[in-house]
């Protein structure tokens, strides 16, 4: 429905005054709307910053939001790779980070302590390669453990700033590692970018519950601000490594005491030595319960495409520590080719 020029969600209160009207939010009719946060903190009226992000993000191809609705299921280092898989293809890609108190994103791309320069051009992105630049807050703290401690307008100020002084260049993808949840940072990246066209999101999410109930959310969020979900990765599916990279315990109980032998050097020794056949083996461990269906079961009910599958891999985690890709040698064997599959699916639906 309609209020005057404005356009009134269908579960609006009856005598809602408009999400863009001043009052929007704060009025006596919004009291107990489902949209009341959202209108609330919105920015209100024309605003003429939309069109300096419009001339910026004109030379950008695609731009793909990746979301989690928790926090911990590796939004971020799924975002970190999917840049250097699209920029290992020869792409053109930034990486913006709008995750403005927790940024990881200099961190998962070996590029903390830098800095971040300006040009007649505007702010320059930090670049990894030729082919992949990065922005993060992350490049503008004084101190790595420096607290981002801000309120909703300023932090869509910054987003805003970054979306209108940074000078990308003619770039193929833009991927854009949002904070968990449906806070102001998401409200203000899809407002300030809507008119641009935003390819969609990619929803990150672990197999148990207590996640999905969460990422439902974030499903239904996209839903109601018209993002189209591109997909859903579930994460961390299960433990999977090659034999020879496990840690072996023995557990010794002596009276009241417990002893805790290390014997990882006897037991690899002894598979090499008696049984070489389960050298090409992966062990595989479900850490999450997915008995109900996981994400793929969610997907299926809400009716949105499922991605696929990445385990936990204990070499993907060293690398996004270490800052780099897990394409670049063959040591995340377990989870950089589930990885690859996913990319080349979003890759495939953009052609």
């Amino acid at each position: 429905m309609e209020n005057g020029n404005q356009e009134i969600p269908e579960n609006a209160n009856e005598h809602c005054p408009g999400p863009q009207s001043e009052s929007a939010g704060k009025s006596d009719a919004c009291e107990g709307c489902p949209n009341q946060q959202i209108c609330a903190t919105a920015p209100k009226g024309p605003d003429p910053d939309l069109v300096a992000i419009a001339e910026r993000m004109a030379t950008v191809k695609h731009k793909i939001l990746v979301l989690s609705g928790k926090g911990g299921v590796g939004k971020s280092t799924v975002s970190a790779q999917l840049s250097f898989a699209l920029a290992s293809k020869d792409y053109q890609v930034g990486l913006l980070d709008i995750d403005i108190c927790g940024p990881s994103i200099p961190k998962m791309l070996g590029l903390e302590g830098q800095d971040i320069h300006q040009s007649n051009l505007g702010w320059s992105p930090i670049y990894v390669d030729s082919n992949l630049g990065v922005m993060s807050i992350g490049f503008m703290l004084p101190h790595p453990d420096e607290a981002v401690i801000w309120r909703g307008p300023r932090k869509n100020g910054l987003i805003k700033q970054f979306l209108k002084d940074v000078h990308w260049g003619e770039i193929d993808y833009l991927v854009v590692d949002a904070p968990p949840g449906t806070s102001d940072e998401h409200i203000s990246i899809v407002q300030f970018l809507q008119a641009t066209g935003i390819d969609g999101a990619v929803i990150v999410t672990t197999p148990q519950q207590v996640s999905l109930i969460d990422v439902r959310k974030e499903i239904s969020f996209c839903k109601k601000v018209g993002i189209k979900v591109l997909g859903v990765v579930e994460n961390m599916s299960r433990l999977k490594q090659p034999v020879l990279d496990l840690e072996f315990e023995r557990v010794i109980i002596e009276g009241k005491e417990t002893i805790v032998e290390d014997v990882t050097e006897w037991a690899q020794k002894y598979i090499i030595e008696n049984a070489p056949e389960l050298l090409s083996l992966f062990a595989c461990s479900k850490v999450f319960d997915s008995s109900r269906g996981g994400a793929a079961k969610m997907c299926t009910d809400m009716g949105v495409p499922f991605l696929g599958t990445v385990p936990m891999d204990p070499q993907l985690g060293k690398a996004a520590e270490e800052g780099r890709s897990c394409f670049e040698d063959q040591k995340c064997s377990s989870s950089a080719p589930a990885l690859l599959r996913i990319v080349e699916q979003l890759i495939a639906s953009h052609e």
